[in-house]
């Protein structure tokens, strides 16, 4: 009786620590899933549609959007000009720049990475503006950060890599 016993307590503390094992990893997955992880993935789809659209405002002159992708305090690093601050500044030269006329610009990202605070997106880009067709290609750097929930870009830099030419 006394061996039935002991056989009966150790089947009972076997099945506790199994279960109390099944239980922290059953809560664990719980607790996985309810916790938001960082996707970098698809924060780099999300800011190259935010970049599409980006380009796609100087073409159209969609200053709104413009002036709007930015920061309330971004900094902008164009070439041959003093630092840009804050967006009522880079709203002002917003309209400048639509109205040389932009034909084509293209970004293509190529690193990206941050986290839940910071993303960085580097590149190259291709720019056709101006009644001459001007073309530019050149490398850029843009830091988005998010601002009331949305990422902004909060620092943008760029400059030319070739000698700009012209199309005839």
């Amino acid at each position: 009786m006394k061996q039935v016993s002991i056989l009966i307590t150790a089947i009972v503390f076997t099945a506790l620590i199994i279960s109390c094992g099944n239980n922290n990893a059953a809560s664990k997955e719980t607790n996985n899933s309810t916790v938001a992880t960082f996707d970098l993935t698809a924060m780099k789809k999300l800011i190259k549609e935010k970049s599409e659209k980006f380009t796609q405002a100087h073409i159209t002159r969609d200053t709104a959007y413009l002036n709007n992708i930015f920061t309330k305090d971004a900094n902008v690093y164009s070439p041959n000009s003093d630092i840009i601050t804050g967006r009522d500044a880079i709203a002002a030269v917003n309209n400048e720049w639509v109205n040389y006329g932009i034909k084509e610009f293209t970004e293509e990202t190529t690193s990206f990475f941050g986290n839940e605070d910071y993303l960085i997106d580097e590149g190259t880009y291709y720019l056709r503006y101006g009644e001459d067709n001007i073309i530019d290609n050149g490398k850029y750097i843009n830091i988005w950060k998010k601002e009331n929930s949305e990422w902004k870009m909060c620092s943008s830099i760029w400059n030319t890599s070739l000698p700009i030419t012209t199309t005839e």
